[in-house]
């Protein structure tokens, strides 16, 4: 990498506090850019870059079937990159100025219906042990909780309080949020406890989820727990953690909770984020409507 992209990179993870996920994402934009400028144009850094060539890899991922979500994301990187360089006077002006983000189509979040979800968590679905103990507590944290795969996987024992039924979470931005928590959640949680030591012995590493070797998690292997439990109660494409995510918001807005308590508890920074889940519930608003009046 060209030397102003370390400097860059050094400025966002030290002075900024980026989340990791975000400094991964982005170094890894930064560096599909430089690979593209070499090939296309033979430069050999990104502040030799200008717009038309910005634009041009962006619509070449555009055409090759990039989400819109990550080419905006590339974008967003871009433009970040070239406002630390005029800022620090290593170029003029910053070339993304007039590149605008992709428009991207309204996205219902998916979500699993509540019944359903009365049945993924069965008690005899996961099995005793260390294994079934873990699955089940995964689950329940991002059900019961909504909190996100990154925040899960950085969680440890101290962030919870099973005395105080809380946890404490740390999200995007570096910003700590208190979320309560059930008691059926603290049950699981102080059974897995358990369950870990008796797996991995006393002094085991401070993340709260584990691999099955004892290592700290990892996004795909959450990933891969959720969605093989989640295929046991629903046909959805979709099975994801935030899948799970979507259904905590979406139960919680159905059942009467404040939208301004759902977006904290979401950790989000603006009300906006967390108005998508209306949208679920006025599609049942309409549906139930569409059944029972006469003349709909």
């Amino acid at each position: 990498m060209g030397v102003y992209t370390e400097q860059f990179l050094g400025y966002i993870s030290q002075i900024r506090r980026y989340a990791s996920h975000t400094l991964v994402a982005y170094q890894t934009d930064l560096h599909q850019f430089e690979s593209y400028l070499e090939s296309h144009y033979g430069l050999t850094g990104c502040h030799q870059a200008t717009a038309p060539m910005i634009r041009s890899w962006l619509a070449g991922m555009m055409e090759n079937g990039l989400g819109r979500s990550t080419i905006n994301r590339k974008r967003s990187a871009l433009r970040s990159f070239y406002g630390f360089l005029v800022k620090n006077g290593h170029v003029t002006a910053n070339p993304t100025d007039k590149i605008l983000a992709v428009k991207k189509g309204t996205r219902l979040p998916v979500w699993v219906e509540a019944a359903k979800m009365e049945d993924l968590f069965d008690p005899d679905r996961f099995g005793k042990g260390f294994h079934g103990s873990r699955d089940l507590l995964m689950l329940l944290m991002f059900y019961t909780t909504g909190i996100r795969r990154a925040e899960l996987i950085e969680l440890k024992h101290y962030d919870l309080d099973v005395d105080q039924r809380q946890m404490k979470v740390s999200g995007k931005g570096g910003r700590q949020r208190i979320i309560p928590l059930l008691a059926e959640l603290c049950t699981a949680y102080l059974t897995y406890c358990d369950e870990k030591e008796k797996t991995f012995g006393p002094g085991s590493p401070p993340w709260v989820f584990v691999t099955d070797k004892g290592h700290k998690l990892y996004p795909g292997f959450a990933y891969r727990r959720v969605k093989f439990h989640l295929g046991s109660i629903t046909t959805r494409t979709k099975k994801s953690p935030h899948v799970l995510r979507h259904s905590f918001a979406t139960h919680m807005l159905n059942r009467g909770a404040d939208l301004n308590a759902i977006k904290e508890l979401l950790g989000h920074a603006s009300l906006s984020a967390t108005q998508v889940y209306t949208h679920n519930t006025i599609e049942k608003i309409k549906h139930i409507y569409k059944q029972a009046h006469p003349k709909a």
